[in-house]
C-alpha cells in the first residue's frame, strides 16, 4: 500500500534549539497557539525523534549540539523533511565567526527547507512547513544523503554514520528558500 499521499495529512513534528536567542522558538510556540492553530493541517508537536516525520530546526549549531543534531536526526524514520526556521540556521546569522558557533545547520545534515528572517514570522513557519510536506508526499524510503556535504557520511548495515563529516560546504544543491 502507498502511504506517500496520507503522509502529509497528519505529519508529526520535532523542533530542536541548536542554541541561540530563542526568537525562533517564540514563533513556533506562537503556530501553535490559537491564532494561527497549525493543528488545522493535522500537525502535532512530538517530543519523540522516533515518530517525527519534520523536524523544525532553530538556532546555530554550536560546539556542544553538533553531536545531538546529528544522532537526533538519524534517530528520525525515512522519509523525512528538515526545516531550517532563521537565519541563524539557514547561515549562522549574528553568530557566524564566533567561537561557539559551526555555522549554519546544512554542514550536518540535509536541509529541505529554508525559511530565513530574524525571527521568522509565524506565517513564513507555517508556509515552510507546508512546503516540506509537499517534499515529504514525493519522498522515498531510502536514505538521503546530503548534496552539500564534501565528505560523505559512512554507512554501514543500512545506519549512517554522520558524526565526522564536518567538511565546508560547497555550493551544490539547491534546497527551497521560502521568505
Amino acid at each position: 500500500m502507498k502511504l506517500n499521499k496520507y503522509r502529509k495529512k497528519s505529519p508529526w513534528i520535532l523542533h530542536y534549539n541548536a542554541g541561540g536567542c530563542n526568537g525562533c522558538d517564540i514563533e513556533i510556540l506562537a503556530c501553535l497557539g490559537p491564532k494561527y492553530d497549525i493543528e488545522r493541517f493535522g500537525m502535532i508537536n512530538s517530543g519523540n525523534p522516533k515518530q517525527a516525520d519534520v523536524m523544525l530546526i532553530t538556532g546555530p549549531v554550536t560546539k556542544r549540539s553538533r553531536e545531538r543534531l546529528v544522532d537526533i536526526y538519524s534517530q528520525m524514520p525515512e522519509p523525512k523533511v528538515v526545516v531550517a526556521c532563521g537565519s541563524c540556521t539557514c547561515t549562522g546569522g549574528v553568530f557566524r565567526g564566533m567561537y561557539n558557533c559551526e555555522g549554519g545547520v546544512d554542514q550536518y545534515i540535509p536541509v529541505d527547507v529554508y525559511v530565513p528572517g530574524c525571527g521568522c514570522r509565524p506565517e513564513q513557519i507555517i508556509a515552510g512547513v507546508v512546503e516540506a510536506l509537499k517534499k515529504l508526499e514525493n519522498k522515498t524510503k531510502e536514505i538521503e544523503k546530503s548534496v552539500r556535504l564534501e565528505v560523505a557520511p559512512v554507512e554501514s548495515d543500512n545506519q549512517i554514520n554522520r558524526r565526522e563529516i564536518a567538511a565546508p560546504i560547497n555550493n551544490g544543491g539547491k534546497p527551497s528558500v521560502f521568505g
